[in-house]
């Protein structure tokens, strides 16, 4: 893995919108969101799924594989998450021998009281 030198998507970040599934869905658990850190590890939780992230960065773009349940069954996949000109992400996730969806995030700019 290498080391983040200066990524652009490290950061919270609000799933909006799905190809394959609609906004309440996404929103089931809570609000969906993945989280990319800076440490080659990152969270992405929508829907019924939440995993862990294994990343890899370039300057404008991560490639990840992740692991975790779904409905409590295990998935695992792989994917990528890329900036856009619009400031967005596009990401592409694949579970593995199962279904691509592509999804599309904000940068989540909400703050909680400590």
């Amino acid at each position: 893995m290498t080391a983040p030198a200066g990524c652009q998507l490290i950061g919270r970040w609000r799933i909006v919108e799905a190809d394959l599934w609609d906004r309440s869905y996404l929103n089931l658990g809570g609000p969906a969101m993945i989280t990319i850190g800076g440490d080659n590890n990152g969270e992405i939780a929508f829907g019924a799924l939440q995993a862990s992230l294994d990343l890899s960065y370039s300057p404008s773009m991560v490639h990840f594989t992740w692991a975790g349940c779904d409905e409590m069954d295990e998935v695992r996949g792989d994917g990528h998450a890329e900036l856009l000109d619009d400031g967005s992400i596009e990401i592409t996730f694949t579970y593995h021998n199962g279904d691509e969806a592509i999804l599309k995030a904000k940068r989540d700019t909400s703050s909680t009281a400590c």
